[in-house]
């Protein structure tokens, strides 16, 4: 008797089954359309009209409000903002990356970052990381790089480098790094 994998035909799902399964998904975690959309559809793999029944799903879930984009990036970026203190551009980067609509990221992360103060929430993040002055260049370079990985604009991370006594001419040339990063084309095939 051989052992090996049984040849099944895939299972197909109805709609309850699929309603039951996006549930189950958006209780374990909030999750935008985009993303349980995404599930869904691998969840189907080719069932015949396996669209029609994400988006049956998707209208019903969003009829019931357990799904809304909107309420998800308000309470992210808040969550982003205040627990992990990252900057607002990287709340932007993230909600677009879970496929949130523009219209709704700049609306929602407009508001949450509306009365922050960058130069603070940067000297909060520095401090949650336990960043200290840099001895020298690398440590400048490799603080920078961090500083723009949270989301912090090139202005007010060479503010916080220029109170810990770098120079700048290092700063000048961080500063160009970024700007030619975020002009290369891997970065616009990000956005």
């Amino acid at each position: 008797m051989a052992f090996g994998k049984r040849k099944t035909s895939p299972r197909t799902y109805t709609e309850a089954q699929l309603f039951d399964y996006a549930v189950g998904a958006l209780g374990r975690q909030a999750r935008t359309v985009a993303e349980i959309k995404r599930l869904m559809r691998t969840k189907l793999g080719q069932q015949p009209e396996g669209e029609q029944l994400v988006e049956a799903v998707t209208l019903r879930l969003k009829e019931m409000r357990y799904l809304n984009d909107t309420i998800y990036a308000t309470s992210y970026s808040a969550n982003r903002r205040d627990n992990e203190k990252f900057g607002k551009i990287r709340v932007v980067q993230e909600l677009k990356a879970r496929g949130v609509h523009n219209d709704v990221i700049g609306k929602t992360v407009g508001e949450i970052y509306a009365d922050v103060d960058e130069r603070k929430l940067a000297r909060d993040f520095a401090a949650r990381k336990r960043l200290k002055a840099p001895a020298d260049q690398k440590q400048a370079a490799r603080i920078f790089r961090m500083m723009a990985r949270a989301g912090f604009s090139s202005r007010v991370i060479s503010e916080l480098l220029r109170n810990w006594k770098v120079e700048d001419e290092t700063l000048a040339a961080l500063e160009q790094e970024r700007e030619m990063a975020e002009s290369s084309p891997a970065a616009e095939e990000m956005e």
